[in-house]
């Protein structure tokens, strides 16, 4: 084992080595769906990781190849204490269109600390922050208590709609799960996520002439208006529920009944109760026209991770957090990631263990090298002792 002092004044060492790495990563563009971009980044954070890892594979996927890294444990005691894995969750997609980079390089901010540019903080710091974490620990002689998995997916950005089936696979068994997404702002962990799913609600209705032939015809356009009416009314009496219809499409002419319409809807919930709720109202809709036809088809779903201020595995990282005279405030969080199912099944899990930082997604995004640091000391000192 290794001291968590000894960690921390180690990785702040790697200052210069860390800078470097961090540039090359967000230097390799990795916008979701782009299967060759993610071939290369892919193939290069393999290579990073395999100088410290037992096995690294990279499963094929929709939009590229994921990756999944293993370390060995330090075995299982005959009271079982150390039976299980810790998973750890991260993505390599961004949001930012290829040629981002260019108008907007990787770039260190006058005062040392500060980096900006496309990914920095969502996610490509974390993923230098975990790779320097395994490095500590095998400059340090040190193996991780329990065997650890590394799953990177490269959708988490479209809601994972194939990495999902990663983590859930890699989810079974596990003992405990870090999720290395950005913290909260003032670098609060979280432990607890609102869900999101992304519907679509398709209208079938009857065309017919609208000036001569109306009563014949059945607008899917109308039925759809009084749809979304009802599901605004039922979000509306939930206290923790969002509802937003992010796209509407149907119909052809205007001197002619739609026969066709559809909505793209988004739904947020903080609590399974609600988030039944608004699925069963999208899924088991009631037409208002007799001849109108209703179906309804889940895009992405991700379920609510309800927080629990007593979460066990959140006091044992602040309380080794203290120890390196670092403060960790714990929060919710009002996005969805890949940590939703693993805290909705009641996996112990904490997310936001990416170093602090700011303006994902954004033209402002910005990360911390000093955060990055104890980030990574703080990881390594958590699997040595977990």
């Amino acid at each position: 084992m290794a001291e968590p002092a000894d960690l921390l004044a180690l990785a702040r060492t790697f200052g210069n080595t860390v800078l470097e790495r961090w540039e090359r990563l967000v230097a390799l563009e990795t916008p979701s769906g782009d299967a060759d971009r993610a071939a290369v980044f892919g193939k290069e954070l393999a290579a990073g990781l395999a100088a410290t890892a037992d096995r690294v594979e990279q499963p094929p996927g929709p939009g590229g190849d994921h990756l999944v890294a293993y370390w060995n444990g330090r075995g299982t005691a005959d009271d079982g204490s150390h039976a299980g894995h810790t998973l750890l969750v991260a993505h390599s997609d961004t949001v930012f269109p290829a040629g981002t980079v260019a108008r907007r390089p990787f770039t260190l901010a006058e005062d040392g600390d500060t980096v900006t540019g496309p990914g920095v903080f969502d996610m490509k710091g974390s993923l230098v922050a975990v790779e320097l974490a395994m490095d500590l620990l095998s400059r340090t002689g040190t193996t991780p208590r329990r065997p650890i998995r590394l799953v990177v997916v490269n959708d988490e950005e479209i809601s994972s709609p194939d990495g999902s089936r990663l983590v859930a696979r890699h989810a079974e068994g596990a003992n405990a799960v870090l999720g290395l997404e950005p913290p909260l702002p003032g670098g609060a962990l979280k432990i607890g996520r609102r869900g999101v799913a992304r519907m679509r609600l398709s209208v079938r209705g009857v065309s017919a002439h609208a000036g001569l032939d109306a009563a014949l015809g059945v607008s899917a356009i109308d039925e759809l208006v009084d749809q979304l009416a009802r599901l605004r009314a039922t979000a509306a009496a939930l206290p923790d529920a969002a509802l937003n219809v992010g796209t509407i499409t149907g119909g052809t002419r205007a001197n002619v009944v739609a026969d066709h319409a559809e909505a793209e809807i988004g739904l947020r919930y903080a609590t399974a109760e609600t988030e039944r709720a608004l699925m069963s109202a999208l899924l088991e809709p009631t037409p208002v026209r007799q001849r109108a036809a209703l179906s309804a088809k889940t895009l992405s779903h991700r379920p609510a991770w309800a927080m629990d201020p007593a979460n066990p595995l959140a006091a044992e990282l602040t309380t080794l957090a203290a120890t390196l005279g670092l403060d960790l405030p714990l929060g919710s969080s009002g996005g969805a990631g890949d940590t939703n199912l693993t805290g909705a099944l009641g996996i112990p899990t904490v997310d936001g263990l990416g170093p602090a930082g700011a303006g994902a997604h954004g033209e402002d995004e910005h990360a911390s090298l000093s955060s990055l640091l104890e980030r990574a000391a703080l990881i390594a000192a958590f699997l040595d002792t977990h």
